[in-house]
């Protein structure tokens, strides 16, 4: 393991006594089911040197910040609409040097921000909301072009049948889903790559009981 995660490690487990960053926090459980499940995203061939990343509801840096740790090459932004998570996620960035953008905000309102909108390679996201409302939080931000992975559990057929009409309104389809087994641990999960096709309308991202409802 590289040093930079036994450093994120301790201030995980060192801010986690002041804020609820993460119920993990069994060192070996950590490296397993928050690092190498992180970095399966690298394993999907869709993240490539120079893309711009963002991270929605990244939480305590899952997956966004294994994932810079171990290709230096991204242009990381962190997003989340706690700002006691923001700060943690700064001091991670500015300790381990990772230069990584970390921003309080909530999805819907990135997603109606020129800032943000459409202005990334790739969105990544991890057990955050349904697909469908996954989905109108993430592709406002993609590029066309661009692609969308959401990370799922191992049993996602419904919910991703669910969520295709709202990925469709929204410019994206579902290009593939790959599953992948956590090393370390029997978990198996998927990543579902969505890739943006068309701009997005401008009516979505939406708010309250409509996010993810066609």
């Amino acid at each position: 393991m590289k040093p930079e995660f036994q450093r994120y490690m301790e201030l995980l487990l060192e801010w986690n006594e002041k804020i609820n960053l993460t119920a993990i926090t069994e060192p070996e459980e950590i490296k397993t089911k928050h690092f190498i499940d992180s970095l399966t995203c690298l394993k999907t061939g869709y993240i490539k040197d120079g893309d711009k990343i963002a991270d929605v509801g990244t939480g305590a840096g899952f997956p966004g910040i294994p994932i810079k740790i171990e290709n230096r090459n991204i242009d990381l932004t962190l997003m989340d609409s706690l700002n006691k998570r923001i700060n943690f996620l700064k001091t991670v960035s500015d300790e381990l040097g990772l230069n990584a953008k970390c921003i309080h905000i909530r999805a819907e309102d990135a997603g109606n921000d020129a800032n943000y909108r459409e202005n990334f390679d790739i969105v990544v996201s991890r057990a955050v909301a349904g697909l469908n409302v996954l989905a109108e939080y993430c592709l406002p931000l993609v590029k066309t072009g661009g692609y969308m992975l959401a990370m799922k559990g191992k049993d996602m057929d419904e919910e991703l049948e669910n969520a295709k009409p709202v990925i469709k309104a929204l410019g994206g389809k579902v290009k593939e889903v790959q599953m992948h087994d956590i090393d370390g641990t029997d978990i198996t999960h998927s990543i579902i790559i969505i890739e943006k096709l068309n701009k997005t309308d401008k009516r979505f991202p939406r708010r309250g009981k409509k996010i993810g409802t066609i």
